[in-house]
This record gives C-alpha cells, structure tokens and sequence, in this order.
C-alpha cells in the first residue's frame, strides 16, 4: 500500500472545510467547546458506520452508488445549501432554544449518511488504499476505526478554532456567518463540479 498517498489523501480530506467541519466550528462558537463534543462524538460514530459499510459492501456500492449517486448528490447539496441559509440568517440570541437541535450526537451522526463527500470519501480510500491490500476483517475493521478518528479529529479541531477565536467571531458574527455559509454553498457545488 502507498502509505504516503493514503496518508496524505486522508488529512487533505478531513481537515479541508466541509459540512463537518464547518458546523462544529459554527457549534463551538455558538454553545462552546464542550457541549460541541457531542456532535463530533457522532460525526465519529456515523463516519464509522460509513466506513465499515464502504468496507464491507465496497462491491456492492461500486455497483448501486452509479444508480443513486445522482439523487444522493442532489439531496445532500439540498440539505447544505439549507444549512448554509440557516447559517446566514441565524441570529444566534437564543442559545438554549435550539442548543440540541443543532449540535447534539443525533445531527452530527445522520449528518454522514447524507453527506456525499463522505460516502464518495468512504468509498475512494477503501477501494482504492485498502481493499487491494488488506482485505481481512481485522484489517477492515482497525482502517475503518483510523479513517473514523481522523475525521473526528478534524471535526474537533475545526470546534477548537471556533472555540477559541469565540469572541473576536461574536464580534464578527454576521460576516463570519457570511463567510461559513458561502463555504458550505461552495461544499454543495462543488459536489457537482467533481464529477
């Protein structure tokens, strides 16, 4: 296996911005760090999920994703271009109202399911680094947990910056909802210009 390209290829795709990073961030800034936890804690999970099934129905997926690729893209750029003016009309006063709502396990778990990038992701670096190389169910099993934590550790270092900079991001609070909102406009269209 070429170690270095999948390696590379990995934290290229997990630490550029996405659906899931940019809402932990958005989390984080909002409720803080701490209560964004859940929502990484299910980006994980979910990205474990996707990663077992992509290792385990590689075959079938390479077969059926051809047939439903189309309305998966359609649907998941749906839901982010929601997400994004969401995002840009939030006004942000009432943090207990819609706390759990929009950072909680649940939102970042179903998130993956219905996150193109991540189910394509799933399916490149298996198929392509994996499979070819380590087919046993113990090897599956332990790239599927890697490929999980490191899309986990990118979710909660995206919280950490929005963590972080929270109050220069209160300062800035409608141009950086601008800003997070053309990102993930720009995640949903771009969906459609790799193909």
């Amino acid at each position: 296996m070429p170690i270095l390209s999948f390696l590379l290829y990995v934290f290229v795709t997990k630490f550029t911005p996405g659906p899931n990073n940019i809402m932990a961030m958005l989390s984080a800034n909002k409720y803080g760090f701490n209560k964004t936890m859940k929502f990484c804690l299910g980006v994980g999970t979910g990205f474990f999920v996707i990663m077992l099934l992509c290792s385990y129905f590689n075959l079938l997926l390479t077969n059926t994703i051809p047939k439903i690729e189309f309305y998966m893209t359609i649907f998941g750029s749906i839901y982010m271009l929601y997400l994004a003016v969401k995002i840009m009309f939030s006004k942000g006063n009432n943090k207990e109202s819609d706390q759990n709502n929009n950072n909680g396990f649940f939102t970042g778990m179903i998130l993956q399911f219905i996150n193109p990038k991540v189910i394509l992701y799933g399916i490149t670096a298996i198929s392509t680094f994996v499979i070819p190389f380590n087919n046993s169910n113990l090897s599956l099993i332990l790239y599927s947990l890697f490929l999980a934590f490191v899309g986990f550790v990118g979710t909660v270092c995206w919280s950490s910056f929005g963590s972080l900079f929270q109050k220069f991001l209160t300062k800035y609070k409608s141009q950086f909802n601008v800003v997070m909102a053309l990102l993930l406009l720009y995640s949903a269209v771009s969906i459609f210009l790799e193909k």
